[in-house]
């Protein structure tokens, strides 16, 4: 593990909470124990506040709205569409519900809506393989062929390990087929840091997320002020979201 993802995990809600507290434990037995307090107090602060539904419709919030969801046929017709690799919270369709692979709304989803209406006669996914094993750009390819897509539609640039490098990447082959506008397919989550990316690249996007996972939930017991151990391991999502685009700036990357 690199430093960077090491990092990365760190600033995770819970991971740093439990952290902190093995930290404050650490301190109280070498009787550092006012400094051991603060720390432990912190510590279950900051997992509280991210245990709350209402951070996560806030802050996540903030994220997905930037490009709001339109269906397919609202948006306009392009040379092309970019779907980028990823699976944010396992393609709930809510955030704050369990998880049900019958209902779930992938990104590969959104971009096989868009090519059936006509949006596009081209689709590039882009992904490496992160576990040595299968592109997750050949298994997005799999998922479109099964939504109907033919394979003569699909381009593969598997190469990509970081949304910088899909942006990178997807340009130079945008730019060897001579395609100038495309659609851009990826979470509404993450569509401020993939838009700012490829963007950067001298591109000009069109934002086709798919729809906001982090809304209210339907359900009538539903309280905005109750923590619960999904929504703190949701959160994961939006704090690493936030750090992105804090290191793709430092970086100047967006």
């Amino acid at each position: 593990m690199s430093v960077s993802e090491f990092l990365a995990n760190l600033v995770i809600p819970l991971n740093l909470s439990v952290t902190l507290l093995v930290l404050a434990a650490i301190l109280f037995i070498v009787r550092w124990r006012k400094t051991a307090a603060a720390i432990a107090v912190g510590a279950l602060a900051w997992a509280m506040f991210w245990a709350l539904p209402t951070t996560s419709l806030w802050a996540g919030g903030l994220l997905e709205q930037r490009y709001p969801h339109e269906p397919a046929t609202a948006l306009p017709a392009a040379q092309a569409i970019v779907v980028l690799g990823g699976n944010t919270a396992n393609g709930r369709p809510n955030w704050f519900e369990p998880y049900d692979p019958k209902t779930t709304v992938l990104r590969t989803d959104t971009a096989a809506r868009l090519y059936a209406a006509d949006r596009a006669p081209l689709i590039i996914v882009s992904g490496a393989a992160l576990d040595g094993g299968v592109s997750e750009a050949r298994m997005m390819a799999s998922a479109l062929e099964r939504d109907g897509v033919p394979t003569a539609a699909i381009i593969q640039e598997d190469h990509s390990l970081t949304t910088h490098q899909n942006a990178v990447y997807t340009a130079k082959m945008l730019r060897q087929h001579g395609i100038q506008r495309f659609l851009l397919v990826t979470s509404a989550l993450h569509m401020p840091r993939a838009m700012a990316s490829f963007q950067k690249q001298g591109l000009s996007p069109i934002a086709a997320p798919s729809p906001a996972q982090i809304v209210v939930p339907e359900a009538p017991d539903f309280s905005f002020w109750l923590p619960n151990l999904r929504t703190l391991n949701a959160s994961r999502s939006i704090v690493k979201e936030y750090l992105g685009l804090l290191v793709y700036w430092v970086r100047g990357w967006v």
